[in-house]
């Protein structure tokens, strides 16, 4: 009887995950020493939501087919929503697109189902008049807006207004964008921080600034959202902004299906676990991802909800989960080395070295870096022997790696 190795989520780190696993399965099978084990991937659909690009134009072509990989690498796809997990019952229940609920059973279980955008109840009217940028439904209804307001409505302030809510990685990149794609739009960003991208740390912050005044996006900081409604956005200091559209930004958690899972979690509801990636209270379930609250380095850094973390925590998770079921030893999870990169528009980009984000290029050639990074470097092979030859737990150095070659190409 086949043994299950079961993935929720078909992101950066659930892909990587399933050909990780699929790959040490197929070595251990040539070696003549592998067990039976299928690998199910279960997902809303067979395609990788490239959300890192979900600020550029064209959004709804932001994705990458994967059910033609996943067949030829010999992972069974299961197309539903993961609603509930048993961990004591080894159970998934599954909501199928017809309809229909599926208990899916499993040996091994990896918990990859992304984060999503958070939207505060305090901040009224936010369900109902913010657009957000989180998925690739509400990416491609956001840009489905704005051009149908300034093709059917006469130009007026709020018409010509938009508000973004944020002012952290994913606000700034998606402020620095819309200058090109909407001109003569007043952009606004507003954030209750009292500095742009505070996450971001003090050294990128002088080109993030002079970047957004080149683009003319205005920036509100020391100033909360208060209310939002269909003709503009209310400030905790009494200041209102006329705008049609506003976009929240603000703010992301995990998962809520870690809630399923026993175990410790952090402010972001991601799962705590251990340089295996495994969930110490639940033996059997491994978390990567943005489901998890990993430790990169003997720093005390902690994983950032980015595709470049997801990459490699999906290889290790993937790796270790069928180690486990082939009673191989495992690989523990490290990726000291972090490269923070900003897209500014039409102003460049700008790139940050460590946690301390060290300015290492800015301007035009910051954005040919970035590029390559959103164009080339975050896809998958297509060909399947490829993609499972390139899934190996190397732990950071192969997406590090080729950014590196690419920049001294550059150079």
């Amino acid at each position: 009887m086949s043994s299950k190795l079961v993935i929720i989520g078909a992101g950066f780190a659930g892909v990587w995950s399933a050909l990780s696993a699929k790959r040490l399965i197929n070595l251990k099978r040539k070696d003549g020493e592998s067990k039976d084990i299928e690998v199910i991937v279960i997902a809303p659909e067979p395609s990788l939501v490239l959300k890192p690009r979900l600020y550029e134009a064209n959004a709804s072509s932001m994705f990458h087919p994967v059910g033609p990989l996943f067949k030829d690498a010999g992972i069974t796809f299961i197309q539903g929503n993961a609603e509930a997990i048993d961990t004591d019952g080894h159970t998934i229940e599954v909501h199928t697109p017809s309809g229909n609920c599926l208990s899916v059973t499993y040996d091994r279980l990896i918990l990859a189902a992304g984060s999503t955008v958070v939207r505060p109840p305090v901040v009224s009217g936010l369900q109902r008049y913010a657009f957000d940028i989180d998925s690739l439904a509400s990416a491609t209804k956001l840009e489905s807006h704005l051009r149908t307001l300034l093709a059917t409505l006469p130009s007026t302030p709020a018409r010509n207004t938009i508000v973004v809510c944020g002012a952290g990685f994913t606000g700034i990149e998606l402020a620095a964008e819309l200058p090109g794609r909407f001109p003569n739009t007043r952009i606004v960003i507003v954030d209750i921080a009292d500095e742009i991208g505070p996450e971001l740390g003090k050294r990128p912050r002088p080109a993030i600034a002079k970047a957004l005044n080149r683009l003319g996006v205005e920036v509100k900081l020391g100033s909360a959202v208060t209310s939002i409604d269909a003709g503009g956005v209310c400030l905790g200091l009494g200041e209102r902004i006329d705008a049609m559209t506003v976009v929240w930004t603000a703010g992301v958690r995990a998962t809520p299906l870690t809630r399923h899972i026993p175990g410790p979690k952090d402010s972001l509801s991601r799962l705590h676990v251990d340089q295996d990636l495994r969930v110490p209270p639940s033996r059997h379930v491994f978390a990567t991802g943005d489901a998890a609250r990993a430790l990169t380095d003997t720093e005390g850094h902690y994983t950032l909800m980015s595709c470049q973390h997801a990459i490699e925590l999906g290889r290790v998770s993937g790796y270790n989960a069928a180690a486990d079921l082939l009673n191989e030893p495992t690989v523990p999870y490290s990726q000291p080395t972090y490269v923070c990169c900003l897209d500014l528009g039409a102003a460049g980009a700008v790139i940050g070295k460590g946690w301390e984000r060290k300015v290492l290029l800015s301007g035009g050639l910051a954005k040919k870096v970035k590029a390559y990074i959103n164009q080339k470097l975050i896809y998958p092979p297509l060909n399947a022997d490829e993609a499972i030859a390139a899934a190996g737990p190397v732990v950071a150095w192969t997406w590090i790696g080729h950014l590196i070659g690419f920049v001294w190409a550059l150079l």
